[in-house]
């Protein structure tokens, strides 16, 4: 196929990941930029691939289309010879036609802000057979008269079956834009915690690539995140890989937010999971009372939990930096002292995707510890900064690293990520925002999930 056509897309509408609602789209994307959060672009060759599985979807348009005036509102085969009466010809003969296997079928598809939301107009289609040909009570070899009527039936039934399939072809488009919106709206809430994906303008269709532009808002709490002054541009944005996802900042940091707020950024560790994490060889030494509560309590555990709203910077440079400040309490068994401080950590975390894994990267950048006192005491204790310190820096950020790959790798895994063929994915941090860029394989399991509860 040349490259300098988009392909005609059968349905499209499969690479729309992240579709959502709108209550309005703006004329000029300048304008619809400014309040975009979020960009997915989908290039010419994952289109290639995309139009492979979409035969399913074009076959059941197919099955399910009906035609009027012909008994029995029976389906259209692909192969072979059926007998069909027809009720609108005033004709007491039975009609048998013949359609070749193989036909010409061309869409030209539109994306545009309908009802609050992306939707797909495919009318624009048409239709060709390679044969199709009718005949009276299976005389193949019929007088003028009855040729000439049998002709006219041809004719009108070529362009009823093209009619109905082409509307049945839209409909599908649409039921399915529907279905992949409510998969991504899925796919990017937690609990309470939920994003508006509308539509800031309508989608491009070019001879590279289709792009749609969503506001990415978090809502919590029945309030809203507010973007006006995004920077993203087109140019920020290759035509090498498949998949492109571009993330703001404006994004992340509402999430973070709504995460603190929602009690998300905790984590508790208890037992010989405590005792062996302590085992890390640290320079400074281990104050007693510490080494005593997590040797001879029997039930010590370590309670970490977000003190203030992370705050998220996204660079070129250093990565994703993450300022925040984490309150911490060792508890030394049920009648024990308890150990309280706070860390007030600077991080740049880098992130990758790898065998299906979520990986996260940090390098720290600044720490200190404040508040460190312990329950019961009035002793000073500013000799355990610097272990405490050290203890976060080697034992605490890598843990609670880990702890947010395996959370996040379940919820991607949660949310079907893990059944893509994922090819060199890559997330590069830029100023202000996040381009993830990949090749990929299109599950089929998403197709047949959308076949079997929509059309059955």
């Amino acid at each position: 196929m040349p490259r300098d056509v988009f392909p005609p897309p059968r349905i499209l509408l499969l690479f729309l990941s992240v579709i959502g609602a709108s209550n309005a789209c703006l004329q000029d994307p300048a304008s619809a930029y400014r309040l975009t959060g979020a960009v997915c672009r989908l290039t010419y060759p994952a289109a290639v691939v995309l139009n492979e599985k979409t035969t399913k979807v074009i076959e059941a348009a197919f099955q399910h289309a009906r035609y009027p005036g012909v008994k029995g509102q029976k389906s259209l085969p692909f192969i072979g010879k059926v007998t069909y009466g027809l009720d609108n010809v005033n004709v007491a003969h039975s009609i048998d036609f013949e359609i070749e296997s193989q036909i010409d079928l061309g869409i030209k598809p539109k994306l545009y802000c309908g009802e609050g939301k992306v939707a797909a107009d495919t009318r624009d289609c048409y239709l060709n057979f390679h044969k199709l040909h009718l005949h009276l009570q299976g005389n193949k070899e019929p007088n003028w008269l009855r040729k000439l009527f049998t002709d006219f039936i041809t004719f009108t039934v070529k362009l009823a079956i093209k009619g109905q399939i082409c509307k049945e072809i839209n409909k599908v488009a649409n039921i399915l834009a529907d279905f992949i919106q409510d998969r991504a709206d899925q796919f990017l809430s937690y609990g309470d915690i939920g994003v508006d994906i509308g539509i800031t303008t309508a989608p491009v269709i070019n001879a590279n690539y289709v792009e749609s532009y969503h506001k990415g808002l978090t809502k919590y709490n029945n309030t809203s995140a507010v973007i006006s002054d995004s920077v993203f541009h087109p140019s920020q944005l290759t035509e090498d890989k498949m998949l492109y996802f571009w993330i703001s900042d404006q994004v992340f940091n509402p999430m973070v937010t709504a995460a603190h707020q929602d009690g998300l950024l905790q984590l508790n560790i208890s037992g010989a999971e405590l005792t062996d994490l302590f085992k890390t060889n640290l320079s400074s030494a281990m104050p007693e009372f510490i080494r005593e509560c997590l040797l001879e309590s029997g039930s010590p555990q370590l309670r970490v939990w977000s003190s203030s709203v992370p705050y998220v910077n996204t660079s070129t440079h250093v990565g994703t930096a993450v300022w925040g400040t984490a309150s911490g309490q060792l508890h030394c068994g049920t009648q024990g002292p308890i150990l309280s401080f706070k860390a007030h950590v600077s991080i740049d975390i880098k992130a990758s995707y790898a065998d299906k894994k979520l990986r996260l990267h940090g390098t720290l950048s600044e720490i200190f510890i404040s508040e460190a006192e312990l329950s019961g005491q009035n002793q000073s204790l500013l000799d355990v900064d610097e272990f405490l310190r050290e203890a976060v820096e080697k034992i605490g950020i890598p843990k609670v690293l880990s702890a947010l790959e395996i959370e996040i790798t379940r919820l991607l895994d949660k949310q079907g990520t893990n059944l893509f063929d994922i090819f060199n994915p890559e997330v590069l941090p830029q100023d202000g925002f996040v381009v993830i860029q990949m090749d990929f394989g299109f599950p089929h399991h998403l197709l047949t999930e959308f076949l079997r509860k929509t059309l059955q």
